[in-house]
């Protein structure tokens, strides 16, 4: 998970408060510590962290909760407001809002910029626009050739030229090819540092490309520094918003997040993986609510659709929460949510399911054992399938043979039947979703 070490000690906080007897201001003053160790722990800035939990603070000894809610439940929705809005409130989004509309992505060396071009290249062709790929990265060796292979493998047309050395004549010899497109993204090059010659560099490109989103790609691992680059970028560059990469292998990346909150640059997006579709648009209430194992179930339903239809996603969902579902039910799920991701990121964002801990073996069904699975009911009876507690070791005999496969495999078919009818029955009466609701659809996904 994305700050996962973040998160784990978040929802530490959030279990304090619900096995708590009842809301006083000694609970109240050890989750402000608490709330304090996990944010300073990710590197995020001193004055900040005490200015955010004094509100906290003074919003749980003043605010009353409202109509049918209790103190718990208010003081959890105060947390999760709170670090909503330290995290930039509302959010920024990219909006489509002329074609071809223009991204130019800028940055120092080393924080994934071709790779982000790629991963944002097919954040949009995903959602059906016309993507080109331009490369104006004529400083660093094989820049081009790197967003090329990038483009090859998303299909995505890439244009650039490695022997020109001037990315002004690189735009102009292919300017009219880009009236073709609905997204441009343009790929600049890079420096050690913000010199003068990369602004420079910058500025010309950006009066001949006229971007509608100039995007600063940062690194999680820069932390609090983050203020400053994004900062020394729009006052030179006029960024339009930042793009943060290496969520996923670093404790700072909290302080990355909110150094840029706090500038004029939103964060925009950020990469939390090295797969391309290990990206996403920030949303901060999304991703509090994942960080507080809340869940995402707007996330989990846009991946869904992307993987199966939505008719199938919405029956997946309801047969899910009822609980009440057939082998074969199972195999469709687990089938689908193959094709949306490890089920590790997947249980993210179901919610309360990422404070369950299960074993990992549990979460990784690979295609080959899906493919085995298949096999295996393929040599089940019609009411072995629906009553698969039936099965008695005589019957894995027979199953196993028929199959091709070994009685362990069968056996563990079985055990994952019941490893997520256990899962769904935690969910359907878990008391976090019922907490959820009372909130009123202001949490992520309700």
């Amino acid at each position: 998970m994305v700050l996962e070490k973040l998160g784990d000690a978040l929802k530490g906080t959030l279990d304090k408060i619900t096995n708590a007897l009842f809301v006083d201001e000694k609970l109240i003053n050890e989750l402000v510590k608490d709330i304090q160790r996990a944010l300073l722990q990710s590197d995020v800035n001193v004055k900040m962290v005490f200015d955010l939990t004094k509100k906290i603070k003074e919003r749980a000894l003043k605010d009353e909760p409202p109509a049918g809610m209790t103190k718990k439940e208010h003081l959890i929705k105060i947390v999760y407001d709170e670090l909503v809005i330290f995290l930039g409130g509302s959010g920024a989004k990219v909006e489509i809002t002329k074609k071809p509309f223009i991204i130019m992505l800028v940055g120092l060396f080393g924080n994934g910029k071709t790779t982000t071009a790629g991963k944002l290249g097919k954040y949009f062709l995903k959602r059906g626009n016309k993507v080109a790929l331009i490369s104006l990265d004529v400083w660093r060796p094989a820049a081009y050739e790197q967003l090329f292979q990038l483009g090859k493998q998303l299909n995505i047309t890439v244009y650039g030229n490695p022997k020109q050395k001037n990315p002004t004549e690189i735009y102009k010899e292919f300017e009219t090819e880009f009236k073709k497109y609905d997204v441009l993204i343009f790929d600049t090059a890079g420096r050690d540092a913000l010199s003068q010659e990369l602004i420079s560099e910058l500025e010309d490109i950006n009066k001949l490309v006229k971007p509608d989103e100039s995007l600063l790609i940062i690194g999680a691992d820069v932390g609090q520094t983050a203020e400053k680059q994004a900062q020394a970028f729009h006052d030179t560059c006029k960024i339009t918003g930042v793009i943060i990469t290496k969520m996923d292998g670093t404790a700072k990346g909290g302080g990355a997040l909110i150094a840029c909150a706090i500038t004029k640059a939103p964060v925009k997006f950020i990469g939390i993986g090295e797969k391309v579709d290990d990206f996403e648009h920030f949303e901060p209430e999304r991703f509090v609510g994942r960080l507080l194992g809340m869940g995402d179930l707007q996330s989990l339903l846009e991946k869904a659709r992307e993987a199966i239809s939505e008719e199938d996603a919405e029956d997946m969902s309801k047969r899910l929460l009822k609980g009440d579902f057939t082998l074969i039910d199972l195999y469709d799920q687990m089938r689908a949510m193959n094709k949306m991701g490890p089920l590790t990121k997947i249980m993210e964002l179901i919610p309360g399911f990422s404070q369950v801990k299960l074993p990992k073996e549990a979460l990784q069904v690979q295609e080959g054992k899906l493919k085995k699975w298949k096999f295996i009911m393929n040599s089940m009876t019609q009411s072995e399938l629906e009553e698969p507690d039936d099965i008695t070791s005589k019957r894995i005999d027979r199953i196993s043979k028929g199959s091709g496969t070994s009685h362990t495999d069968v056996k563990e078919l079985l055990k994952q039947y019941e490893q997520a009818k256990k899962m769904a029955k935690m969910m359907r009466g878990g008391n976090l979703q019922k907490m959820m609701k009372k909130m009123g659809g202001k949490l992520p996904g309700m």
